[in-house]
């Protein structure tokens, strides 16, 4: 990836992008825990351009949580732009903690995350180890956050002050296809607090989506666990073309045939954190068979 002409436009997240370039070459070098989503591409692609791809590596944590879809494209973006990546298989699913999952599960996760890439960044000598987290992130309820600072994880991004908005905006004058990716946090965000995490579970939660993208919808999407009822998000736009007729009946088959029993599409649309929204029963529509 080579760096943008000098006609880029300029404003505030151009401004910060520099600050960013700053950061990382008073670094040196990095080691960036990378997942092939925005934030991450974003970083890494910056990170090129600063240091060069002997000083910047992407590692990425592999487990059942992590989406087969999600690696795909990881690989590809990274081959794209020419960053080096290993894989590392975390163990965070035999945390009993973990497993669990507590509102503080994200903690335990990025735990086990930083517990193998801070060593495996000294081992291959570079100086820092840094994450996606950007400025928007800072904010709400962000439990691993606490497992990288006890980890001296560096957020650059946040620390820049560079937004999602402004992520999104940069990778596109960048030509990085992650530019309108949608968000897809781990598969165990799917399931609600204190509902335990099994790798046949998430298996069902990844079947599911991956039967629903193949009908075409784009956009965010999530299939929330609630037992044998699989309950459906997509944004608000997207959801009449398929609570009728054909569509209705295709979209539920490809769910029970991932593994559900019962569809529910939540009519009030893809927001992020629902899974332990309450919910009344005229915000769902049940799609029969």
């Amino acid at each position: 990836m080579t760096s943008r002409e000098s006609t880029a436009p300029e404003g505030p997240a151009v401004e910060r992008e520099r600050a960013l370039v700053e950061w990382l070459v008073a670094r040196g070098s990095v080691l960036i825990g990378y997942s092939g989503g925005v934030d991450s591409a974003y970083l890494a692609a910056v990170a090129l351009d600063a240091l060069g791809p002997d000083r910047t590596i992407g590692v990425i944590g592999r487990s059942p949580s992590y989406p087969e879809a999600q690696w795909v494209t990881a690989r590809e973006i990274a081959a794209t732009i020419g960053l080096p990546v290993r894989e590392i298989a975390t163990q965070e699913m035999n945390d009993p903690r973990y497993a669990a999952n507590p509102s503080n599960r994200c903690y335990f996760c990025k735990t086990e995350l930083w517990s193998l890439l801070a060593p495996l960044a000294r081992e291959l000598g570079f100086s820092t180890v840094a994450d996606g987290t950007n400025a928007d992130d800072l904010h709400g309820h962000r439990p691993g956050a606490r497992a990288a600072r006890e980890w001296d994880v560096a957020s650059p991004l946040a620390e820049v002050g560079l937004t999602k908005a402004e992520i999104r905006m940069l990778s596109a004058l960048r030509g990085l296809p992650t530019w309108d990716q949608p968000s897809s946090p781990c598969l165990s965000s799917r399931l609600p607090t204190g509902t335990a995490i099994t790798p046949l579970r998430l298996a069902k939660v990844e079947a599911a989506e991956r039967a629903v993208r193949s009908l075409g919808v784009c956009g965010d999407l999530r299939v929330r666990y609630h037992g044998e009822t699989a309950r459906v998000e997509m944004n608000a736009g997207e959801l009449e073309a398929w609570r009728t007729g054909d569509s209705r009946r295709l979209l539920r088959d490809r769910v029970v045939a991932a593994g559900f029993t019962t569809v529910e599409l939540d009519l009030r649309g893809f927001r992020s954190g629902m899974t332990n929204q309450p919910i009344d029963a005229g915000s769902l529509d049940i799609l029969e068979a």
